[in-house]
């Protein structure tokens, strides 16, 4: 078990798109599981690549008792939106705020195998593939929120005793693929 430390709001790589997974071999592998240890580990509903420092379009999820993950994922959003979703991130520690997000998501993407996967949700499970999929894309859940709730949301953030802490101090790999598990 490898339980990584969670980036918080402000640090660079929450605003950084994650590039594709374009090898699915033993690192990924691990990541995948690094990924799920730190989520469990929290606990949260979800956990994002990005969020422990590796630009690579993959997140896991825990929802509903289900254990997942998904890497390069493609949603199909339904029309329909829940305006009022209460919504937490772990790169926001302690803090929720209602987050508009559709209320049934199709993810589509691929297993740590490379192998095609395709996820259904609805409620809790589509807006978890929506805030994982945004991280993935260097979007936060504060950027989903109405001015009012992101008013409230930064002055929140502001007065977090986590605010303005140092981002954890990054180790270079020796390795061709710089650490981004490639």
């Amino acid at each position: 078990m490898a339980i990584q430390p969670i980036r918080l709001f402000g640090d660079p790589v929450l605003r950084t798109p994650a590039a594709p997974v374009v090898d699915f071999d033993k690192e990924l592998r691990r990541l995948v599981k690094d990924l799920t240890d730190t989520m469990m580990d929290a606990p949260g509903a979800g956990l994002a690549a990005p969020q422990i420092g590796v630009g690579l379009r993959v997140f896991t999820y825990y929802v509903d008792e289900q254990v997942g993950h998904l890497i390069n994922p493609d949603l199909d959003l339904s029309g329909e939106t829940d305006e009022e979703g209460e919504e937490g991130c772990l790169s926001f520690p302690g803090l929720s705020f209602p987050t508009p997000r559709a209320i049934r998501a199709v993810a589509k993407g691929f297993d740590m195998h490379g192998e095609p996967v395709t996820l259904e949700g609805t409620d809790l499970m589509a807006r978890c593939f929506q805030h994982e999929t945004d991280h993935l894309d260097g979007v936060l859940f504060i950027d989903r929120m109405d001015a009012a709730y992101r008013k409230q949301a930064m002055k929140a953030i502001r007065e977090a005793e986590w605010a303005g802490a140092s981002a954890p101090v990054v180790k270079l790999s020796p390795h061709a693929t710089q650490g981004k598990a490639l």
